[in-house]
Order: C-alpha cells, then sequence, then structure tokens
C-alpha cells in the first residue's frame, strides 16, 4: 500500500477543514480527488507530503519519495531546464554524493524524454509554453524515482489540446514509475481519462467513491450536481472562498 490516510482531521482556526477522510491509493494506482472550491482539495495533497501538520488521523506511506507537481508548475526562474530537473538531486544533503555530474545529466535527458521534451536542457522557464514548463515539473518530480506522485489541477490554465497532453503523460508516468498517484482536479476530462477512482469532498467530508464511471451515472445528488454543473443541489458555492 503506497498511500493510506485514516481518519485524518485538519482545522484552520475554528473551521474543519479535512473531516475524519480515510481513503487508499495503491501502487500504480491514480486517484482523482475532486470538489467545488473549498472543499479541502488542495488541503489533502499539503498534509500528505507534509507541507502542513495533521491535527489528528493517519496519513502512511510506503518507504520512498512523495513527489509533489505544483499548480502552476513552480520552475526557478533563475535556473535553465537542466538545473531545475536536477536540484534536488544537487541539493539534498541524502543525494547529493550519489551521484557524479555526467550521472546527473544523463538522468536529466532521460527525464525530460520521459516527458516527451529533448534538447531543451539550456532553456530558462521564460522560453517554454505553460504546457512544457508543466512537463518539466513533471520531469523534476519523477527525478528521485518517487514512490508517490502527487498533482495540484496539473491541468489549470492550459488550452484544452496541452490539457489532453498532459493528461496522457500522467497516466504515461504511472506506468511507467508504478507509483501511487492523486490528482487534485475540476476538470472532468482530467478525472476520466486519468484516474482509476475517484473520491468527491464536500465541506472536508468524502460524499462520493467509486470509478469515473460510476460517478457519471449520477447515481446520486452530489455526483449529479459536480458532473452537471448545476447550482441545484447539496453542495452549496462560497463566494469569494480559495479552494483549500
Amino acid at each position: 500500500m503506497s498511500i493510506e490516510v485514516k481518519n485524518l482531521v485538519k482545522k484552520f482556526g475554528d473551521k474543519t477543514v479535512i473531516d475524519n477522510v480515510s481513503f487508499k491509493v495503491n501502487d500504480k494506482e491514480t486517484l482523482a480527488v475532486v470538489g467545488f472550491s473549498g472543499s479541502g482539495k488542495s488541503t489533502i495533497l499539503k498534509l500528505i507530503c507534509g507541507l502542513i501538520p495533521k491535527d489528528s488521523g493517519e496519513i502512511i506511506t510506503s518507504e520512498g519519495d512523495i513527489a509533489m507537481v505544483f499548480q502552476y508548475s513552480a520552475l526557478f526562474d533563475s535556473l535553465n531546464v537542466s538545473d531545475n530537473i536536477s536540484f534536488a538531486l544537487r541539493e539534498r544533503q541524502d543525494l547529493r554524493k550519489k551521484y557524479t555530474p555526467e550521472q546527473i545529466k544523463d538522468i536529466v535527458v532521460q527525464k525530460l524524454e520521459l516527458v516527451g521534451l529533448k534538447g531543451i536542457e539550456n532553456l530558462f522557464p521564460s522560453e517554454l509554453s505553460g504546457g512544457m514548463q508543466k512537463r518539466v515539473s513533471f520531469a523534476r518530480a519523477i527525478v528521485t524515482e518517487p514512490k508517490s506522485i502527487l498533482y495540484d489541477e496539473p491541468t489549470s490554465g492550459l488550452d484544452p489540446i496541452s490539457s489532453t497532453l498532459i493528461e496522457d503523460y500522467i497516466v504515461r508516468l504511472k506506468e511507467e514509475t508504478n507509483a501511487a498517484s492523486i490528482v487534485v482536479t475540476h476538470q472532468m476530462s482530467t478525472i476520466t481519462r486519468t484516474a482509476d477512482r475517484v473520491i468527491m469532498l464536500y465541506n472536508g467530508k468524502i460524499v462520493f467513491e467509486g470509478t469515473p464511471e460510476e460517478m457519471l451515472r449520477q447515481d446520486n445528488e452530489y455526483t449529479k450536481q459536480f458532473v452537471t454543473a448545476s447550482l441545484e443541489g447539496p453542495m452549496k458555492m462560497m463566494e469569494g472562498k480559495k479552494d483549500e
């Protein structure tokens, strides 16, 4: 079991953002976490990778790295593509002496080829399209051979064709790395094309768990409202609320 969450609770002040949530993600499986803004989707990822502390519950992961792909790529503007991808290999204390400069160069080339990019090692992020920046962030995420990969809104801000390409690479990386993957998204194409299972959050609780096909059947009031993007239903949007 690569990722297991048991009875997870997270509060910000007097607001419970994650309320007794439990789920599992196996190796070579992708779980989509969906829901309206403010439902706690991104908070789940931050808790799993340790960016914020939990209040209670358990997070159990397999030994090995957990990689995070951020919503807006989060590349270092002052570093070229090669240095962005190899940053962890050069700077992390446990990896700093593991590889020679030549080995690091070869690893960067391999990871770029895996995400469909060649010969861009010396370019800077400002010279890349949004879709290329996203793929470079994928290469950076997998450079340490992670056991788990977390994606926060991976197709945000991309045109439909670029989104499809990114979805293809999410599937490919799962096959290539055998990692357990979690994708936070609100985009239906990302859910149906990348996910093996889906959980839907509302007010910090899981209100649906099943396959993408089961979600599309709209058998309960939550999935029906989400799939049809209806204002009518049990889930109420909070105006001006930033996603958590």
